[in-house]
């Protein structure tokens, strides 16, 4: 009984198999120039999009000259100004370095302090400026004549 059961099974597998195939051959026939068209369709619009990516890339080239400009020889700190605003001698060498475009990490290094340290000043420093971040209190250092 079970092998004419496993039979029954194996054959009306086997049928459906073979009528999916013959749906298939039937809907490739039938659609075929739907299908050939859409594959040909698929293929010009990636060669297209390939294309225009290629064409219109545009390569950026970046020519960087470094400048280096001498500080005026005649160059006198506003000490009224120094001492108005109550900077001290070490906040003083923390701007300049500051003003050189080092980092934190590299003006602690060269003053042999700590990074908080350094951050400490640099707070003061523009708490006392009246700046927001580094670039702001290198510009009002200048314009008070604190730095060159």
């Amino acid at each position: 009984m079970r092998k004419h059961v496993l039979m029954y099974g194996l054959l009306c597998g086997a049928l459906i198999a073979v009528l999916r195939a013959i749906q298939y051959r039937w809907l490739v026939v039938e659609y075929s120039v739907e299908i050939y068209g859409g594959l040909v369709a698929a293929v010009f619009a990636s060669v297209g999009i390939w294309l225009g990516l290629k064409l219109t890339r545009h390569t950026e080239t970046v020519i960087v000259r470094e400048v280096m400009v001498a500080a005026p020889v005649t160059f006198i700190r506003d000490e009224n100004k120094l001492a108005s605003l109550a900077i001290t001698p070490r906040e003083l060498e923390i701007l300049e370095l500051i003003a050189a475009g080092l980092s934190n990490k590299e003006i602690a290094d060269r003053v042999f302090v700590s990074e908080n340290t350094v951050k400490t000043h640099s707070s003061r420093i523009f708490d006392k400026l009246g700046a927001r971040r580094r670039t702001q209190a290198v510009q009002l250092a200048k314009e008070f004549r604190l730095i060159p």
